[in-house]
């Protein structure tokens, strides 16, 4: 019984060491877990959003979940989103699956970007066509701890503003 118990304390204590259990010291996702509040533009509307990210699934993974203020005449929130962030420990790459109320679909693959992080920067980029893009780029700011969250339109290689905001923490 003794052998049995010191095994089982043996493989607990080899567990928090499996590289696949924790991201490399570069990332960024430590810097983004908490409860932020949104403030800015977004398509050219004053805007307020309660923002949460969480540790998931062993922090393997981030989870966005993202409210606005706002209200739809049904009493739902305007805007809603459920965004999962993930890492891959060997090419460095980041991705994300973004989900939200504006229009259901399985899975597209239009709801998933990919980027590497750049200094203290995670610029993601969504495919929609060979031509439209779209860039979703949250820059770090240490020196406040606050986030600027920039979303820019691309069609043809022309870029339009979307949306700048600020997260800052609740």
């Amino acid at each position: 019984m003794r052998r049995i118990a010191g095994l089982c304390l043996v493989l607990l204590l080899m567990a928090g060491r499996l590289p696949g259990q924790s991201l490399p010291p570069d990332s960024l996702f430590d810097r983004l877990v908490g409860r932020w509040v949104l403030r800015g533009t977004i398509a050219r509307q004053e805007t307020i959003h309660d923002v949460t990210f969480e540790w998931m699934l062993g922090r393997e993974y981030v989870q966005m979940h993202e409210v606005s203020r706002k209200h739809s005449a049904n009493g739902t929130p305007a805007y809603e989103a459920v965004v999962l962030f993930g890492r891959d420990p060997k090419t460095r790459e980041y991705a994300c699956l973004w989900l939200d109320n504006t229009g259901a679909a399985a899975f597209d693959p239009q709801g998933i970007g990919r980027g590497s992080v750049a200094g203290d920067s995670i610029p993601f980029l969504f495919r929609y066509t060979d031509t439209d893009r779209f860039h979703t780029t949250f820059v770090y700011n240490r020196a406040d701890d606050s986030w600027q969250w920039r979303m820019d339109n691309d069609s043809a290689g022309v870029r339009r503003p979307f949306a700048r905001v600020t997260l800052t923490r609740h």
